[in-house]
């Protein structure tokens, strides 16, 4: 009998998280909830394990009929592409209930709950192969994320969540209806694997596109539907940052690399330089503002607007560097931006402020913690020898390939990175001693430690060594791109 691997990385947050509801001791959820993402983790390393790099095939499939009178099946596979995004998710599941330990006091079983029905939506929606599946999970991953920033967030935290709740809706109800359509115009199936193959005309292609276009770029998000986004982090509690950042902005990219073009190759070949062109707007528009801001978070923040257009000018090259480049960036991102979103964090913990202006001197009294902030702030800015430098060179290969002016629209966005991070380092961590600092602030302690060093880790690794990672994606992004250029046509 075979194990139904991805069904049990799937639900077992989900039913980790119907237990929970059971245990009253605070101290028990922490620990149920550690045991349930450790688990799940370790699940998704056996999958791994289990993958073959040598195919594009979908992987791990599992097909049983849920609607048969609507072709509705429940079904979810892998490949290439969602791999590294369902082990991404496992990762950060466990290191963000680490990050939640203390900075949660209330509510903590709430918490946990919402943290792991969060955590099994998202697997959903990377293993999902049927359409009305994939609906069904993106769509329920609003309300665990609304609790988590509405109840646990900051003082601003009810306008934040109904804001996001806003955007991230209306995208759904845009997506909603180009599912619909797709359906009745793909054969009235839901497979995925079977709207794949379908040859839409370029007028329903166009269609379909923009009405994705609208759903991704808000979860992406891409300029102008970016506002939400600095909002909803500065008021999350950490965990909600690290999993909106490092987890659902990718929820767009994959959209794109799942649907568009897959789908509708013809109407992405048409629109790509559009999308080109946004991308670029929002890597300068990005770092533009992330290097006006005071606030620690709000500059992580607007960091990530830059970074996502790095991804989706990646994606949008439709050549083999931009777009390998783009995924492993995605990944990429969510380690570091995740990480990034950890350090802040820890540091408003101690002294709960997030001014910059309010810091200075940590290297003295936390040594420690200033060499990770270090090492993350670096592979945020792509040095050599960080994660970040593999993906963002591919990118920069493939956009200089696709457009010139792209391209060096793409650099300038990758020298705000330098000058508003480096800027945020040396007056946090080397500046002059802040007085009332000097006397709240200690270094990490172990459980701290241990949710910084797997993300150091992953950091360092594909920095050095990204021919592991890039075999993964290898035949699955090959074979998109035969999808995209057969059907669509030689860019």
């Amino acid at each position: 009998m075979t194990i139904p691997l991805l069904s049990l990385i799937v639900f077992t947050p989900a039913v980790g998280a119907a237990a929970l509801m059971f245990v009253r001791n605070d101290d028990v959820v922490r620990w149920m909830a550690l045991g349930v993402t450790v688990l799940d983790f370790v699940l998704c390393i056996a999958m791994l394990g289990g993958f073959d790099t040598s195919t594009h095939e979908m992987q791990f499939t599992e097909t049983r009929p849920w609607v048969p009178a609507l072709g509705i099946t429940y079904t979810l596979g892998i490949d290439g592409i969602s791999a590294p995004f369902v082990f991404l998710t496992a990762l950060l599941g466990w290191i963000s209930v680490l990050a939640s330990w203390v900075a949660i006091d209330r509510k903590v079983k709430e918490f946990m709950v919402s943290l792991l029905a969060m955590q099994a939506l998202m697997l959903g929606v990377f293993c999902a192969l049927d359409l009305f599946l994939f609906y069904v999970f993106w769509e329920a991953m609003l309300i665990p994320m609304y609790l988590i920033i509405g109840v646990w967030g900051g003082d601003g935290r009810v306008y934040a969540a109904f804001k996001f709740f806003l955007y991230t809706l209306a995208g759904s109800l845009m997506f909603l209806i180009g599912v619909i359509v797709l359906y009745f115009h793909g054969g009235e199936t839901f497979d995925i694997r079977t709207l794949m193959a379908q040859d839409l005309p370029l007028q329903v292609q166009s269609w379909l596109f923009f009405a994705f276009l609208i759903a991704f770029a808000v979860k992406v998000p891409m300029v102008p539907v970016h506002t939400w986004l600095p909002d909803a982090h500065v008021q999350a509690p950490t965990a909600g940052s690290i999993i909106l950042a490092a987890v659902l902005l990718k929820m767009g990219a994959y959209g794109f690399l799942r649907f568009s073009l897959p789908m509708l190759p013809e109407a992405t070949v048409h629109y790509s330089t559009l999308m080109l062109v946004l991308s670029a707007v929002a890597i300068v528009y990005g770092g533009l503002l992330a290097l006006a801001q005071d606030d620690l978070k709000k500059l992580v923040a607007y960091s990530s607007i830059s970074h996502m257009g790095l991804v989706t000018l990646g994606i949008f090259t439709l050549n083999l560097r931009g777009l390998e480049g783009g995924i492993l960036q995605m990944f990429n991102h969510g380690v570091t931006t995740g990480a990034l979103f950890l350090s802040v964090g820890l540091i408003y913990e101690r002294t709960h402020t997030r001014s910059i202006a309010d810091y200075g001197g940590l290297m003295k009294v936390a040594p420690v913690y200033t060499v990770f902030l270090a090492l993350f702030a670096l592979s945020s800015m792509a040095l050599p020898g960080t994660n970040s430098f593999v993906g963002e060179l591919l990118v920069l290969s493939g956009a200089f390939a696709a457009n010139l002016a792209v391209g060096a629209a793409a650099v300038l966005g990758a020298l705000l990175g330098a000058a508003y991070l480096l800027g945020m380092y040396r007056k946090v961590a080397l500046g002059p001693a802040s007085i009332g600092m000097r006397f709240k602030i200690r270094d990490v302690n172990a459980r701290e430690m241990a949710a910084i060093l797997p993300l150091a880790f992953f950091v360092i690794w594909i920095g050095l060594y990204p021919k592991p990672f890039l075999e993964i994606i290898d035949a699955s992004v090959e074979h998109l791109l035969a999808q995209v250029h057969g059907k669509g046509g030689a860019q």
